[in-house]
């Protein structure tokens, strides 16, 4: 890299503004050529501009939605409150109010800044509290307030852009089925100078909501829905965002993302992301907020803590045992097979049946293999054409007795005996069609961990060659969520949904076929689920080969064609479940240059 004038003098301006270890960091960065795009060149090209902000400032919306902005206080430290209520104040949307209520007792020191606030805007309202409350309580005074058609919740040392409510209010009057929205965040320093660690999220995502509190901020709500839902609920405080917005969410038909950082988040040194230990209590609280979701809705399912702070595990307590399908392709490889065979003869759910679909072996070994095998257990198929993933996978459904299918590739091996519960507790659910695994390179780098659309142009893998270990971009590749779709490598679906979407295209014989499936599901209604809990070492396609010959590029060219015309709409949109601040160039969640 030569380094010029020009270069030196940009170095020298980013050393100012940001430090000694961002700047080390930045180039050491460039040196290793990373695909990381610093947040702070991210923000000075993409963020809302002066012009931006004065025509919203002239924007005449046609309903003039009323926020009330519903903050509860408690002996806030007076420079970050006054920051919070600035930049309130300086919205470029301003049919508003401020609803604070201040549980710092009667001799509160925000009194007298309060009521300064109060004289100069009439919007500004606030009470005192003859004592604290907790989060809970103090949040309810605040609510008790609140005359607006919409209420929007904030914290009280933390910092709204200007163009926070404009968005809002833009999103109600293109849409007014709207229940609830959301929107992106970032984290702001104590000093209020940088902006760092932003969460670009997924559009509604309910199992990811399950696994982790991944809404947060900025969080608005019809008042119908506070009418329904009811108000905070002291016993859990330390997660009581996380157990009202998701009883918002049960009783809202409509949610709404935004994807914009429309919320600074004023990041502490004991705050649990910083240090996590000092809020045990309020992890706590969250496992039983999942848990006590899942008893209102009538899942049968118990909560668990992940081994990561914040995230929690579903583990669903069916009562009933289905049978399963297990549908693998076959042609030779019979060590590959063996591995996988051996692998589900571990396992800790035992009713399932195994049908080996045989397409064109050759070798001899395989047929005597084949009859070593078989019993009441495993039987082998056999199906008489060229190399068509779903006409296979069809052919043996055809042949399946199960309740469910698990589609299978005769070169994975199940990690751990509980893999297929794993797979069918989520898969009983009545509005999951598909569930899906992680899936390993067998030197423990993530092969599969979800399918984002858009990635590679058509679709892909997320997290790609990451560690097993890696907990990916605000715990994706730890936590279950639903996705786009699934790999078939290792997909469990009902056999009813199957039936419904009369299964896999087969006009799409190699490539795509299983993401084409997943987006029927999703068109028929249902969620795709990922579980990472369901884990599995896939050894890649040995059994195929690669696209190596003109015939081969030729078809899988074809492939894409199709699917392409197929889902153009859905293309197009982009995946709901990803962001379209991150880029479609990799797979890592890494931001959209």
């Amino acid at each position: 890299m030569m380094i010029t004038g020009k270069r030196i003098k940009k170095a020298y301006k980013y050393l100012l503004h940001n430090g000694l270890e961002a700047t080390v960091k930045k180039s050491v960065r460039r040196l290793r050529h990373e695909n990381d795009f610093p947040y702070d060149e991210w923000r000075e090209r993409y963020e809302v501009t002066a012009g931006d902000l004065q025509n919203q400032r002239k924007t005449n919306f046609e309903h003039k939605i009323f926020f009330s902005i519903v903050i509860p206080l408690y002996m806030t430290n007076k420079e970050y409150l006054k920051e919070m209520i600035n930049s309130i104040c300086a919205q470029t949307y301003g049919n508003w109010e401020l609803c604070l209520a201040d549980g710092s007792g009667k001799n509160s020191p925000l009194t007298d800044i309060l009521e300064d606030y109060t004289k100069k805007d009439t919007r500004i309202r606030f009470c005192t509290l003859e004592e604290n409350l907790g989060i809970s309580g103090n949040t309810n005074a605040a609510l008790n307030m609140a005359k607006g058609d919409v209420i929007v919740l904030a914290d009280h040392d933390d910092i709204m852009p200007a163009n926070a409510l404009y968005e809002l209010a833009k999103a109600w009057n293109e849409d007014s089925t709207i229940d609830v929205v959301y929107s992106d965040e970032d984290k702001i320093s104590m000093d209020g100078k940088q902006y760092f660690d932003p969460h670009f999220k997924s559009d509604f995502n309910i199992d990811l909501l399950c696994s982790m509190n991944y809404i947060c901020h900025l969080f608005a709500f019809k008042k119908e829905i506070l009418e329904k839902t009811g108000t905070f609920r002291k016993e859990f405080d330390g997660a009581q965002d996380y157990d009202f917005i998701l009883r918002c969410c049960e009783n809202a038909k409509n949610i709404h993302h935004i994807p914009k950082v429309l919320y600074h988040w004023r990041c502490h040194l004991d705050s649990t992301a910083s240090n996590p230990d000092s809020k045990r209590y309020a992890f706590e609280a969250g496992r039983k907020a999942v848990e006590e979701h899942y008893k209102r809705v009538g899942i049968s399912a118990r909560v668990e803590h992940s081994e990561f702070y914040g995230m929690y595990r579903t583990i669903y307590e069916w009562q009933e045992k289905p049978l399963i399908s297990i549908l693998i392709p076959n042609k030779d490889h019979i060590d590959d097979l063996e591995k996988c065979l051996n692998s589900i003869r571990k396992s800790d759910y035992t009713n399932y049946e195994i049908i080996i679909i045989e397409n064109n072996s050759t070798e001899e070994a395989t047929f005597s293999y084949y009859k070593q095998i078989e019993s009441d257990k495993i039987h082998v198929v056999y199906y008489e054409g060229e190399f068509n993933f779903s006409s296979i996978n069809n052919f043996g459904a055809s042949h399946a007795k199960g309740e469910y299918f698990l589609l299978l590739n005769n070169d994975t091996e199940m990690i751990h005996e509980n893999c297929m519960r794993e797979l069918l507790g989520y898969c009983m659910r009545t509005e999951v069609g598909a569930v899906g695994a992680r899936l390993y390179y067998s030197d423990d780098t993530i092969q599969h961990a979800g399918v984002v659309l858009g990635f590679g142009g058509i679709a892909g893998h997320t997290f790609i060659g990451k560690s097993r270990y890696d907990l990916g971009y605000f715990g994706r590749i730890v936590c279950a969520q639903d996705y786009s779709a699934v790999t078939a490598a290792c997909m469990m679906t009902k056999r009813s949904a199957f039936e419904k979407v009369e299964g896999l295209s087969e006009e799409l014989r190699v490539a795509f076929n299983d993401i084409d499936y997943c987006m029927k599901l999703r068109r028929a209604g249902y969620l795709i689920v990922y579980n990472p809990y369901a884990e599995l070492y896939h050894f890649e396609s040995k059994s195929r080969g690669l696209e190596d010959t003109p015939d081969k590029v030729e078809r899988f060219n074809g492939e894409i064609e199709l699917f392409n015309r197929k889902w153009e709409k859905e293309l197009e949109k982009g995946d709901p479940y990803y962001n379209p601040n991150l880029t479609l160039d990799n797979s890592d969640f890494s931001l959209r240059k």
